[in-house]
């Protein structure tokens, strides 16, 4: 059984604890009839947006139907070589594209992520958090990838305040790196504008998992 027929599995199984039929479950999620019948029988793959809609329609949890649809989630927390595939996987993707000609690397990245750590911790760095962090996420949309649910969490994480010291201070650096629009690739190269700010939240819970 594949990643996506387990998310149709699950699905089909939701709809049916919530006597929801495949016309209304359409309906209320404002997706064509078809694709939602693709996505249910493993034909299509659920892109974050869908999964977006099901997950209010549902009341299930976000990261769920992520990892039923196999996409990354904040739990998998990447090791070094993963890292490491996941930048030879954006090089090639950025040679295929012929639109961006800059040099990219982790080390350009970390050296922007330090930069913003010192930032974040001053109150104007703060203050750039809070008020440009949602606009920035609602010019996105979903439509970057998933990790903007994981940069979702990680701004609720900060916003309370509940984590000290460095891991605060790295969690508003990978905040800062996103909103701003020109970082190591920028962000009017849509889509590939966003595979460096993936690749800030990949090194943050990279981080996380040696402290």
């Amino acid at each position: 059984m594949t990643q996506t027929n387990e998310l149709g599995i699950q699905l089909k199984a939701w709809m049916k604890e919530r006597s929801l039929s495949m016309r209304e479950f359409s309906r209320r999620s404002d997706i064509d009839p078809g694709t939602v019948s693709k996505i249910i029988n493993g034909k299509r793959k659920a892109t974050p947006r869908h999964l977006e809609k099901f997950s209010k329609i549902l009341g299930v949890s976000i990261t769920e139907l992520y990892k039923k649809a196999d996409y990354p989630v904040a739990e998998e927390e990447p090791q070094q070589e993963d890292l490491y595939q996941s930048v030879e996987s954006i090089q090639s993707m950025l040679k295929a594209t012929d639109t961006y000609h800059g040099s990219f690397s982790i080390e350009r990245i970390k050296e922007e992520l330090e930069t913003y750590e010192q930032y974040a911790g001053t109150e104007e760095g703060k203050t750039s958090i809070l008020q440009n962090f949602k606009n920035k996420i609602n010019n996105v949309g979903s439509a970057a990838g998933p990790f903007i649910h994981q940069l979702q969490q990680m701004y609720e994480t900060f916003q309370s305040g509940k984590k000290g010291g460095r891991e605060l201070a790295a969690i508003g650096a990978v905040l800062l790196y996103f909103i701003t629009a020109v970082d190591v690739i920028p962000d009017y190269l849509f889509p590939i504008g966003y595979l460096d700010d993936a690749m800030a939240v990949k090194l943050y819970y990279s981080f996380m998992t040696k402290t």
